[in-house]
Protein backbone atom coordinates (compact mmCIF):
# COMPACT_ATOMS: atom_id res chain seq x y z
CA UNK A 1 0.00 0.00 0.00
CA UNK A 2 1.62 3.48 -1.12
CA UNK A 3 1.47 5.66 2.36
CA UNK A 4 1.06 9.41 1.71
CA UNK A 5 3.15 11.31 4.25
CA UNK A 6 2.08 13.88 7.55
CA UNK A 7 3.46 16.90 7.74
CA UNK A 8 5.26 15.71 10.73
CA UNK A 9 6.72 12.52 8.81
CA UNK A 10 7.62 14.57 5.94
CA UNK A 11 9.80 17.06 8.03
CA UNK A 12 11.64 13.75 9.33
CA UNK A 13 12.27 12.59 5.76
CA UNK A 14 13.56 15.93 4.64
CA UNK A 15 15.88 16.02 7.76
CA UNK A 16 17.30 12.79 6.15
CA UNK A 17 17.52 13.94 2.95
CA UNK A 18 19.06 17.16 4.02
CA UNK A 19 22.29 14.23 5.76
CA UNK A 20 22.13 12.54 2.33
CA UNK A 21 22.78 15.47 0.59
CA UNK A 22 25.14 16.86 2.69
CA UNK A 23 27.12 13.35 2.33
CA UNK A 24 27.25 13.42 -1.26
CA UNK A 25 28.40 17.23 -0.87
CA UNK A 26 31.36 15.77 0.84
CA UNK A 27 32.03 13.25 -1.81
CA UNK A 28 32.04 15.69 -4.79
CA UNK A 29 35.32 17.32 -2.28
CA UNK A 30 36.73 14.02 -2.23
CA UNK A 31 36.79 12.53 -4.64
CA UNK A 32 40.10 12.57 -6.77
CA UNK A 33 42.48 10.13 -7.95
CA UNK A 34 44.90 8.38 -5.69
CA UNK A 35 41.30 8.01 -3.13
CA UNK A 36 40.10 4.64 -2.40
CA UNK A 37 36.33 3.52 -2.18
CA UNK A 38 37.11 2.64 1.27
CA UNK A 39 38.31 5.97 1.99
CA UNK A 40 35.15 7.55 0.81
CA UNK A 41 33.01 4.85 2.67
CA UNK A 42 34.58 5.91 5.83
CA UNK A 43 34.29 9.84 5.75
CA UNK A 44 30.78 8.80 4.46
CA UNK A 45 30.03 6.48 7.69
CA UNK A 46 31.82 9.48 10.00
CA UNK A 47 29.55 12.19 8.75
CA UNK A 48 26.61 9.94 9.31
CA UNK A 49 27.57 9.22 12.65
CA UNK A 50 28.14 12.55 13.87
CA UNK A 51 24.71 13.55 12.80
CA UNK A 52 23.02 10.75 14.88
CA UNK A 53 21.86 8.41 11.58
CA UNK A 54 22.07 4.95 10.93
CA UNK A 55 23.50 4.28 7.35
CA UNK A 56 20.39 2.22 5.58
CA UNK A 57 22.93 0.26 3.24
CA UNK A 58 25.10 -1.37 5.26
CA UNK A 59 23.80 -4.61 6.89
CA UNK A 60 21.04 -4.79 3.67
CA UNK A 61 19.83 -8.04 2.88
CA UNK A 62 18.42 -8.98 -0.55
CA UNK A 63 17.25 -12.59 -1.36
CA UNK A 64 19.34 -14.77 -2.74
CA UNK A 65 22.36 -12.67 -2.08
CA UNK A 66 24.14 -14.30 1.14
CA UNK A 67 26.12 -11.69 2.68
CA UNK A 68 24.50 -8.51 3.89
CA UNK A 69 25.74 -5.25 2.01
CA UNK A 70 29.08 -4.24 3.80
CA UNK A 71 28.85 -0.71 3.40
CA UNK A 72 28.08 2.63 4.08
CA UNK A 73 27.74 3.80 0.29
CA UNK A 74 27.88 2.16 -2.90
CA UNK A 75 30.67 2.17 -5.05
CA UNK A 76 30.70 2.09 -8.38
CA UNK A 77 33.35 2.52 -10.98
CA UNK A 78 32.78 3.05 -14.34
CA UNK A 79 31.06 -0.33 -16.06
CA UNK A 80 30.05 -0.67 -13.04
CA UNK A 81 26.02 0.36 -12.83
CA UNK A 82 25.00 0.18 -8.89
CA UNK A 83 26.05 -1.37 -5.76
CA UNK A 84 29.64 -1.74 -5.72
CA UNK A 85 31.19 -2.68 -2.68
CA UNK A 86 33.51 -0.05 -1.06
CA UNK A 87 37.48 -1.38 -0.81
CA UNK A 88 40.69 -0.22 -0.07
CA UNK A 89 41.92 -2.00 -3.20
CA UNK A 90 39.68 0.01 -5.25
CA UNK A 91 41.66 3.35 -5.92
CA UNK A 92 40.40 6.08 -8.28
CA UNK A 93 42.63 6.90 -11.29
CA UNK A 94 42.80 9.95 -13.54
CA UNK A 95 39.58 9.81 -15.71
CA UNK A 96 37.41 7.52 -13.98
CA UNK A 97 33.88 8.38 -12.96
CA UNK A 98 32.30 7.39 -9.53
CA UNK A 99 28.84 6.51 -8.73
CA UNK A 100 28.12 6.96 -5.06
CA UNK A 101 24.53 5.93 -3.95
CA UNK A 102 23.73 6.83 -0.27
CA UNK A 103 20.92 6.16 1.92
CA UNK A 104 20.42 6.96 6.06
CA UNK A 105 17.95 6.85 8.68
CA UNK A 106 16.58 9.87 10.65
CA UNK A 107 14.08 9.31 13.46
CA UNK A 108 12.62 6.13 11.69
CA UNK A 109 12.67 7.23 8.10
CA UNK A 110 14.75 7.06 5.34
CA UNK A 111 16.53 9.48 2.92
CA UNK A 112 18.17 8.44 -0.38
CA UNK A 113 20.00 9.99 -3.27
CA UNK A 114 23.07 9.24 -5.59
CA UNK A 115 25.29 11.40 -7.70
CA UNK A 116 28.01 10.59 -10.40
CA UNK A 117 31.18 12.34 -10.19
CA UNK A 118 34.17 12.65 -13.00
CA UNK A 119 37.70 12.28 -11.53
CA UNK A 120 40.09 14.43 -12.40
CA UNK A 121 39.64 15.18 -16.18
CA UNK A 122 37.43 12.67 -18.03
CA UNK A 123 36.74 12.20 -21.55
CA UNK A 124 33.85 14.06 -23.51
CA UNK A 125 31.94 10.76 -23.75
CA UNK A 126 32.39 10.88 -20.01
CA UNK A 127 31.34 14.04 -19.55
CA UNK A 128 28.47 13.55 -21.66
CA UNK A 129 27.01 10.50 -20.14
CA UNK A 130 27.04 12.36 -16.79
CA UNK A 131 25.19 15.70 -17.88
CA UNK A 132 22.81 13.11 -19.86
CA UNK A 133 22.05 11.48 -17.12
CA UNK A 134 21.65 13.87 -15.14
CA UNK A 135 19.44 15.78 -17.62
CA UNK A 136 17.14 12.90 -17.20
CA UNK A 137 16.67 13.35 -13.71
CA UNK A 138 15.43 16.79 -14.24
CA UNK A 139 13.58 15.81 -16.77
CA UNK A 140 11.62 13.17 -14.45
CA UNK A 141 11.25 15.70 -11.77
CA UNK A 142 9.64 18.23 -14.13
CA UNK A 143 6.64 15.44 -15.06
CA UNK A 144 5.73 14.95 -11.45
CA UNK A 145 2.41 16.77 -10.06
CA UNK A 146 -0.55 15.62 -8.81
CA UNK A 147 -2.76 13.59 -11.08
CA UNK A 148 0.46 12.79 -13.31
CA UNK A 149 1.86 9.08 -13.30
CA UNK A 150 4.70 7.49 -12.62
CA UNK A 151 4.37 6.13 -16.49
CA UNK A 152 4.82 10.08 -17.21
CA UNK A 153 7.79 10.22 -14.81
CA UNK A 154 9.62 7.16 -16.80
CA UNK A 155 8.60 8.04 -20.21
CA UNK A 156 10.43 11.66 -19.76
CA UNK A 157 13.21 9.88 -18.33
CA UNK A 158 13.63 7.61 -21.61
CA UNK A 159 12.74 10.36 -24.09
CA UNK A 160 15.43 12.06 -22.51
CA UNK A 161 17.96 9.56 -22.90
CA UNK A 162 17.17 7.84 -26.20
CA UNK A 163 17.38 11.13 -27.59
CA UNK A 164 20.78 10.99 -26.63
CA UNK A 165 21.46 7.57 -28.11
CA UNK A 166 22.41 6.26 -24.34
CA UNK A 167 21.10 3.13 -22.79
CA UNK A 168 18.77 3.03 -20.31
CA UNK A 169 19.04 0.44 -17.23
CA UNK A 170 15.58 -1.63 -17.22
CA UNK A 171 16.14 -3.92 -14.58
CA UNK A 172 16.30 -1.95 -11.52
CA UNK A 173 14.03 1.19 -10.58
CA UNK A 174 13.09 4.17 -8.41
CA UNK A 175 10.66 3.19 -5.50
CA UNK A 176 8.94 4.67 -3.10
CA UNK A 177 10.63 5.75 0.24
CA UNK A 178 9.46 6.18 4.19
CA UNK A 179 9.69 4.12 7.45
CA UNK A 180 11.39 1.48 5.30
CA UNK A 181 13.91 2.27 1.90
CA UNK A 182 11.73 0.51 -0.31
CA UNK A 183 8.17 1.19 -0.41
CA UNK A 184 5.55 1.11 -3.16
CA UNK A 185 5.27 2.38 -5.98
CA UNK A 186 7.46 0.67 -8.67
CA UNK A 187 9.38 3.99 -10.76
CA UNK A 188 10.48 2.54 -13.28
CA UNK A 189 12.85 5.04 -16.20
CA UNK A 190 11.18 4.12 -19.14
CA UNK A 191 6.68 4.42 -19.19
CA UNK A 192 4.20 5.36 -21.57
CA UNK A 193 2.18 9.03 -20.62
CA UNK A 194 -1.05 8.16 -18.50
CA UNK A 195 0.02 4.60 -16.96
CA UNK A 196 0.43 3.65 -13.56
CA UNK A 197 -0.05 4.56 -10.01
CA UNK A 198 -1.33 8.46 -10.21
CA UNK A 199 0.95 10.86 -8.19
CA UNK A 200 -0.70 12.29 -5.25
CA UNK A 201 -0.16 15.28 -2.78
CA UNK A 202 2.17 13.34 0.24
CA UNK A 203 3.49 10.36 -1.99
CA UNK A 204 7.13 10.26 -1.50
CA UNK A 205 9.78 8.27 -3.97
CA UNK A 206 12.74 8.62 -5.32
CA UNK A 207 13.57 8.87 -9.10
CA UNK A 208 17.08 7.25 -10.33
CA UNK A 209 18.33 6.95 -14.29
CA UNK A 210 20.78 4.47 -14.48
CA UNK A 211 22.25 5.53 -18.22
CA UNK A 212 24.70 3.44 -20.29
CA UNK A 213 26.94 4.57 -23.44
CA UNK A 214 26.36 1.39 -24.85
CA UNK A 215 23.80 -1.65 -24.26
CA UNK A 216 21.37 -1.95 -21.80
CA UNK A 217 22.03 -5.51 -20.52
CA UNK A 218 23.62 -5.84 -17.14
CA UNK A 219 24.36 -8.62 -14.84
CA UNK A 220 25.61 -9.01 -11.30
CA UNK A 221 29.40 -10.02 -10.39
CA UNK A 222 30.11 -13.18 -8.25
CA UNK A 223 30.15 -10.55 -5.09
CA UNK A 224 26.56 -11.27 -5.11
CA UNK A 225 26.47 -7.04 -5.39
CA UNK A 226 28.19 -5.09 -8.23
CA UNK A 227 25.73 -4.72 -11.08
CA UNK A 228 28.20 -4.15 -14.43
CA UNK A 229 27.32 -3.29 -18.16
CA UNK A 230 27.98 -6.82 -19.48
CA UNK A 231 29.45 -4.84 -22.61
CA UNK A 232 31.80 -2.81 -20.19
CA UNK A 233 30.44 0.35 -21.26
CA UNK A 234 30.21 3.31 -18.98
CA UNK A 235 27.19 3.62 -16.86
CA UNK A 236 26.64 7.01 -14.87
CA UNK A 237 23.53 6.80 -11.70
CA UNK A 238 22.23 10.09 -10.40
CA UNK A 239 19.01 10.07 -7.86
CA UNK A 240 16.83 12.43 -5.64
CA UNK A 241 14.06 11.48 -2.97
CA UNK A 242 10.93 13.73 -3.35
CA UNK A 243 7.84 14.62 -2.06
CA UNK A 244 4.53 15.40 -4.08
CA UNK A 245 3.22 18.39 -3.11
CA UNK A 246 0.07 20.39 -4.11
CA UNK A 247 1.74 22.12 -6.90
CA UNK A 248 4.71 19.50 -8.40
CA UNK A 249 7.02 18.17 -6.12
CA UNK A 250 9.93 19.13 -3.40
CA UNK A 251 13.46 17.54 -3.44
CA UNK A 252 14.45 16.31 0.11
CA UNK A 253 17.65 15.66 -1.27
CA UNK A 254 19.28 18.78 -2.54
CA UNK A 255 23.03 18.02 -3.53
CA UNK A 256 23.10 19.95 -6.35
CA UNK A 257 25.85 22.95 -6.32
Amino acid sequence: MISLKTSQEQDKMRTAGFLVADVLKLMRELVRPGVTTMVLDKRADELIARAGATPAFRGYRVPGVPVPFPGTICASINCEVVHGIPSEMRVLQEGDILSVDVGVYVDGFCGDAACTYPVGEVSPLRRKLLEVTERSLMKGLAAVIPGATVGDVGHSVEACVKSEGFGLVRDYAGHGIGKKMHEPPQVPNYGKPGSGVMLKPGMTFCVEPMVMTGGEAVKSLKDGWTVVTVDGSDAAHFEHTILVTQEGYEIFTPWQE
